[in-house]
């Protein structure tokens, strides 16, 4: 297809993304303003607080003021001063991340990742834009460079993964972006790629496989806690509107309590308010946002609670081992030995190698389950709702320090392994000799 051809389909792409967005966000609100409220209110109040979900959804601040009424009922000291609500309803992020994956991808099998990575960005920028400026009023309003950048970095992040995904199995040549990033890739030393590689590997892999548990945890939890979260419905009296509503802020707030659940599994735990903590050594909670989902909350402090941190040490270690497994070292000589490379004898590995490797992957884990953990907590409401969510910091250390380890022995582990295949008589040592392994 033409470049341009390639700009516009991607904008329409983003537009619908965005549109879908906004739809998940409103149709909510409106059956709230058709059967609730009986469409006395007027719509465009609905239009604007569908605006601000979504923006916040990818990390907008929101500034909300409340009525003295409301701020009398809900007992909470300063709920008439205007306060700010950061924290990201993460599952609209997740939609607009998974539309840019699929717009990334698409660009660069037609060859013009970068005109389409552009064109979906731009689009989510003026979006944003558009938003915080038609939704902002004096009781709401959202930063408006934040509305810029936000939801325009989101889809960033999907395009990226997904240009970058299709350009490593496509055509090297097919696509110019993807091209000039190869050429400038292969003009690098060969160990120095293939340890930045394994490192991001193992790092981006041992946070998910943490992510992937929590999310089990948290299925988990919610079946055996149903009973409980059923009631807690029950007992808002919200009728089925309301209960809709409620049912689609939670679906936006899984993604949130799944890097909560991870942080709890890590052993930081979480806060849902000043002075609380949610942690495998126990549970301390004063009145909690009204949400029955968290009815699965645990309440009893675990008696096997550190067990937990075997998780992220035996996911670096085996990601490492999984690594060093289908790499070979670079070949005497310089150039990299292939798989099929029978005839190259291998390069024993430097003894630091492995604890390089294993420091880079336990930085890349930590940074990747630190941003997590900034991103998904926040400010939820005044007062005390002004700490919400798991300390990234904290985070961020510890899965470093437990991936470190289990990336650094299972380095050695694994360069043992290779010394000892080296070995005479062994099968690798027998074909490098140029014999054929009996």
């Amino acid at each position: 297809m033409r470049r341009t051809t390639i700009a516009l389909l991607a904008g329409l792409e983003a537009s619908v993304a965005a549109l879908i967005g906004l739809g998940i966000a409103l149709v909510p609100l409106m059956l709230l303003w058709a059967v609730h409220f009986g469409l006395a209110v007027d719509a465009a109040f609905f239009f604007r607080a569908a605006a601000d979900v979504w923006l916040l959804g990818h990390g907008v601040d929101l500034e909300l003021q409340i009525d003295a009424v409301t701020a009398a009922r809900s007992g909470l000291p300063g709920a008439g001063d205007p306060f700010p609500v950061t924290i990201a309803l993460l599952g609209f992020a997740v939609v607009s991340a998974a539309f840019g994956r699929r717009i990334g991808r698409r660009s660069a099998a037609e060859g013009h990742s970068f005109t389409g990575s552009v064109a979906a960005i731009v689009v989510y920028a003026v979006v944003g834009f558009l938003l915080a400026v038609t939704a902002g009023v004096d009781g709401a309003r959202s930063s408006l460079w934040q509305a810029t950048l936000l939801p325009a970095f989101t889809m960033a992040v999907g395009v990226v993964v997904g240009a970058v995904g299709e350009s490593l199995r496509g055509d090297p040549v097919a696509d110019a972006a993807g091209g000039f990033v190869r050429r400038r890739v292969e003009a690098l030393p060969v160990a120095f790629v293939a340890t930045v590689r394994s490192v991001v590997r193992i790092g981006a892999g041992a946070a998910s496989g943490v992510l992937a548990v929590a999310g089990l945890l948290v299925a988990w939890l919610i079946a055996a806690d149903y009973a409980t979260i059923a009631g807690l419905y029950q007992s808002l009296g919200t009728g089925i509107d309301g209960g809709i509503a409620l049912t689609v802020a939670e679906l936006a707030l899984i993604p949130n309590v799944i890097v909560w659940a991870a942080s709890w599994l890590l052993g930081p735990g979480f806060a849902l308010g000043a002075g609380t903590s949610v942690s495998p050594g126990g549970t301390l909670l004063g009145p909690v946002p009204g949400l029955p989902l968290l009815g699965a909350l645990p309440t009893e402090a675990q008696a096997f609670g550190a067990l937990w941190l075997i998780v992220p040490v035996l996911l670096g270690f085996v990601g490492t081992w999984l690594v060093a497994g289908s790499m070979r070292s670079p070949a005497i000589g310089g150039n990299a030995a292939r798989p099929g490379d029978l005839g190259a004898r291998r390069r024993p590995d430097a003894w630091w190698l492995p604890l390089a490797t294993g420091a880079g992957a336990a930085g890349v884990a930590g940074l990747v389950l630190g941003l997590l953990a900034w991103w998904s907590g926040g400010a939820a409401g005044p007062g005390r709702l002004a700490d919400v969510g798991p300390n990234p910091w904290a985070v961020a250390l510890v899965t470093a320090a437990t991936v470190g380890i289990g990336a650094v022995t299972g380095g050695y582990a694994a360069r043992a392994n290779g010394r000892r295949d080296d070995e005479p008589g062994s099968v690798f040592s027998r074909a490098g000799a140029g014999s054929e392994p009996r």
